[in-house]
C-alpha cells in the first residue's frame, strides 16, 4: 500500500468529509482520513491503483483536488531486540504518562526519568492545588459578600496554614492515584535522576548511560522572570511558592495579569488580601476578543481588585518586608507597596540541562523544543510533547500529544497533531472560556464574519444567581453560519465550553444551535440565546421561546 495526502477545496462540514471518504473508498482507497478543517484527505492505495484515479473521483464529486503528496510511512517498531528501552521518556507529567501507558499497551519496554517529584506541574503545583484553593476563596468571598436580601452570612479571618495543609494532602492523594500507582500497574521503569543526552541514541542518568530506540522529552516549563531592575534582589513569589504561604498577606502585588496572575490574584483577594494586578499592556487579555477583556476587567474592578495597566516597570526594591514596585503609567511615576510580590509573567521551557545539542535537537529562540506535525524533533528518533514545546499550556493538550507520540514512535501510525480546536479556561469568578477563532483571527484567515454578543444579564441563570457581569460571544462564517469560535465570561463558563467545542470541532452552524433544546436555567442556555441573538432581540422573548 502507498500512502498519499491530497489537498481538497470545497469541503465545508463533516458531511463533506464522509462524501470524500466514500468516493475514495469506491476507487479502492483504505484507511481514509478526510478533514474539512485542514482541507485535505490522507489515504492508502494498493500498488496497482494509480493516485490519479483518486483525484478524478474527488473532482467528479464536485470538490476541487489540489496538490498530491506521497507520505513515507514509518514502519512499526520491532520491539525489544536491541538497546535498553524501546521508549525512554524524560519527565513524568501528563504527556509522559499518556505516552508511557499507550506504549506499554503496544508491548514496548518503557522507562521514565524524573529529577524531581513524579506527576509534573498540574497535579503538584498547578491545576490541582490552585483550583482547590480557588474554591476555598470563592466560599470565603460569598460568605463575606452575597447578593441575597435576608441572608446573614459572614466570614472570619482566614487561617491559611490549615487550608494549605488540606491542599497538600489532596495533592499527595491525587499524585498517588493518578501517577505513582500507575507505574507498577502498567509495568514501566521509573528512574530517579537528571537526564542529559550524550549522543543521538543515548542519555546519561546518575553516571549511567541508557540507550533507546525512541525518546520523548516531556520536561515541562517553569515560571520565567521579566527583565526588571532589582527583581532578583527581592523576596518575590512565583505561582509555586505563593501556594505554600502560611499566612494571608495584607497586600499582594502581582506583576503580570494573564490567566495565572488573574487566578492567583483573585484567590488572595477572596482570602482577604488587598490585591493589585499590574501589566504592560493597555488591555487585559489582549489576545482575546475585546468584549471578553472588557467583561472580566469590569468584574475584577467591581470585586475591588486594583488594576494597573499600561505600566512601564522601572525597578523593584525591598525595605524590610515591604516590596516596592516603581512604574510609570501615562507619564507619571507611581510606587506600589505590598508585603508580598507575585511574579506571573509567563513560563520558560525546561531544556537547559538536557544537552540537546549532543542529540541534534533544535530549539527556538525561547529554548522551546521545535517539533513537526507528528511531534518529532529535528532528530527523527526524538519526540517532544507538552509545555516544553510552548504549545497550548494545558495538561489535556500534553496528554493528547503524549498519546500521539506513542502512536507514531512505537506504533508507526504517522498521526498528525491536530490542535485546531483547543478549549481554554481561566478559573476566575466569573470564569473565562474560549474555543476556536476570535473575530480578528477569523478575519485574518479570510472569513467574512458575523458575530453575536449577548450580555450576561440576558441569560436567565445569571439573573437568578444575581451575578450578571459577563458575556457570550459567537463568531460565525457569514456565508455558511458555521460556528468558528465561542467566547464566554460567566460563572461555570468552563462547563459550557465543552458543548461549544463540539460545535466548533464538528462544524455545527448557528441554526444547529438554535434548533437544539437547551435546559432552562442553565448557563449553557446562553449558547442558544447567543445564537438566537443573530436575528432576534432575546429580551423580547418569553422564557425558553425561540
Amino acid at each position: 500500500m502507498n500512502k498519499f495526502k491530497i489537498n481538497i477545496q470545497g469541503m465545508t462540514c463533516t458531511g463533506c468529509e464522509e462524501h470524500v471518504a466514500v468516493v475514495l473508498e469506491n476507487v479502492g482507497a483504505k484507511n481514509i482520513e478526510a478533514s474539512f478543517r485542514r482541507g485535505e484527505a490522507v489515504f492508502e492505495l494498493p500498488d496497482n491503483i494509480g493516485v490519479e484515479s483518486a483525484k478524478k473521483a474527488i473532482d467528479k464529486a464536485k470538490y476541487q483536488p489540489g496538490e498530491i503528496e506521497e507520505i513515507q510511512s514509518e514502519e512499526k517498531m520491532v520491539l525489544g531486540d536491541e538497546g535498553d528501552y524501546d521508549l525512554l521518556i524524560i519527565g513524568s507529567g501528563g504527556a509522559a504518562f499518556s505516552a508511557a501507558i499507550k506504549s506499554v499497551e503496544y508491548g514496548a519496554k518503557v522507562a521514565m526519568i524524573e529529577r524531581g517529584t513524579v506527576g509534573g506541574t498540574c497535579v503538584n503545583i498547578g491545576c490541582v492545588p490552585s483550583k482547590t484553593l480557588l474554591r476555598a476563596g470563592e466560599i470565603n468571598h460569598l460568605a463575606k459578600v452575597n447578593p441575597f436580601i435576608g441572608l446573614q452570612t459572614s466570614a472570619g479571618e482566614v487561617k491559611l496554614a490549615p487550608l494549605v495543609k488540606q491542599k497538600d494532602e489532596l495533592v499527595s492523594e491525587l499524585r498517588k492515584q493518578k501517577y505513582v500507582n500507575l507505574i507498577d500497574e502498567y509495568g514501566f521503569d521509573l528512574i530517579d535522576g537528571e537526564a542529559k543526552f550524550v549522543d543521538v541514541n543515548t542519555v546519561e542518568v546518575n553516571g549511567k548511560k541508557l540507550s533507546a530506540k525512541r525518546f520523548l522529552i516531556a520536561t515541562g516549563a517553569s515560571p520565567s522572570l521579566p527583565p526588571i531592575s532589582g527583581l532578583e534582589e527581592v523576596d518575590y513569589l512565583t505561582s509555586t511558592t505563593l501556594l505554600e504561604l502560611k499566612k494571608v498577606p495584607k497586600r499582594l502585588t502581582v506583576i503580570g495579569s494573564g490567566y495565572i496572575g488573574m487566578e492567583l490574584g483573585q484567590l488572595f483577594h477572596n482570602l482577604g488580601s488587598e490585591v493589585t494586578l499590574m501589566q504592560r499592556s493597555e488591555r487585559l487579555l489582549k489576545e482575546y476578543d475585546p468584549e471578553i477583556s472588557e467583561a472580566i476587567e469590569k468584574a475584577l474592578i467591581e470585586q475591588g481588585i486594583n488594576l494597573v495597566k499600561g505600566a512601564t516597570f522601572e525597578r523593584v526594591e525591598q525595605e524590610g518586608q515591604i516590596k516596592k514596585v516603581h512604574v510609570t503609567v501615562d507619564g507619571k511615576e507611581k510606587v506600589v507597596e505590598s508585603e508580598q510580590l507575585l511574579v506571573a509573567t509567563g513560563r520558560r521551557p525546561n531544556t537547559d540541562t538536557l544537552n540537546l545539542s549532543a542529540a541534534g535537537v533544535e530549539v527556538g529562540n525561547r529554548k522551546e523544543i521545535l517539533i513537526n506535525d507528528y511531534a518529532r524533533t529535528s532528530n527523527e528518533k526524538i519526540y517532544a510533547a507538552g509545555d516544553v514545546t510552548l504549545g497550548p499550556q494545558f495538561v489535556y493538550v500534553a496528554a493528547y500529544e503524549g498519546g500521539i507520540v506513542s502512536d507514531n514512535a512505537i506504533g508507526g501510525l504517522n498521526k498528525k497533531l491536530d490542535l485546531s480546536v483547543v478549549p481554554g479556561v481561566t478559573f476566575t469568578n466569573p470564569s473565562i472560556a474560549t474555543v476556536g477563532l476570535t473575530e480578528e483571527q477569523a478575519k485574518e484567515q479570510g472569513y467574512e464574519v458575523k458575530t453575536s454578543v449577548l450580555p450576561l444579564d440576558a441569560v436567565p441563570r445569571a439573573i437568578v444567581n444575581r451575578e450578571t457581569t459577563g458575556v457570550f460571544k459567537l463568531v460565525a462564517d457569514a456565508n455558511t453560519l458555521k460556528v468558528l469560535g465561542v467566547h464566554i465570561v460567566s460563572e461555570n463558563a468552563g462547563e459550557v465550553i465543552y458543548a461549544a467545542t463540539l460545535a466548533v470541532k464538528f462544524g455545527l452552524t448557528v441554526e444547529d444551535l438554535k434548533e437544539s433544546l437547551a435546559p432552562y436555567l442553565t448557563m449553557a442556555e446562553g449558547l442558544k440565546l447567543a445564537a438566537l441573538t443573530f436575528d432576534k432581540d432575546v429580551s423580547k422573548l418569553s422564557c425558553c421561546a425561540g
